[in-house]
């Protein structure tokens, strides 16, 4: 029996797509938890449920959603081998991304200012787990933004082509998956008080 051999390229670009989905997969299941214990808690006495979000998570959503969008016209210029288009839309993300973690922290210092805090003697537990699960997002949307520097200094380089765009793919693929994930959070957030 043949055994065909994939190339060696295909098979390190097929393992670094796995361990993006193994990493995908844990954080889907860490955030699932933390969601979770957010529904648990709620039956507890001392549970906030008339609070209103903050204005700037809302931008936010919408910013981090134009920020997917611009990503994706990245990797199609890449595909058509419009290499000045796609570093174009690449640092738009980029700015893009920046601009939803500082719309982030207007909505931390809304928070604060309606009285709200994450820890201390005038906090809530309803609070608290807003606050921590916006701050792990942010942690992951930063790693997102050190992922997206890779692939923008790749592109720069010429690294990007219409036959190589495997490792803007991977970028990208991770970046959407952040994009999800607070339209999730968000949506959950505003739904479930």
């Amino acid at each position: 029996m043949d055994i065909i051999q994939k190339p060696e390229k295909e098979k390190k670009d097929n393992a670094k797509k796995m361990m993006l989905w193994f990493g995908i997969i844990s954080l889907v299941m860490a955030f699932a938890g933390w969601t979770s214990a957010y529904i648990v808690s709620s039956s507890r006495e001392d549970w906030l449920k008339d609070f209103d979000l903050p204005s700037a998570f809302f931008w936010s959503t919408f910013i981090i959603i134009i920020s997917s969008l611009t990503y994706i016209l990245a990797v199609k210029s890449a595909k058509k081998d419009k290499a000045s288009q796609a570093t174009v839309f690449l640092w738009i993300t980029l700015g893009l991304g920046i601009v939803f973690i500082a719309l982030q922290f207007k909505g931390f210092s809304q928070l604060i200012g309606e009285g709200y805090y994450f820890t201390g003697p005038t906090s809530n537990i309803t609070m608290s787990y807003i606050f921590l699960i916006a701050i792990v997002h942010i942690v992951h949307v930063v790693a997102g933004i050190i992922s997206l520097l890779v692939v923008l200094v790749n592109q720069i380089r010429g690294k990007y082509s219409s036959t190589e765009v495997v490792g803007m793919e991977i970028g990208a693929t991770f970046w959407h998956f952040l994009d999800l994930l607070w339209v999730y959070l968000i949506l959950f957030f505003y739904l479930y008080r």
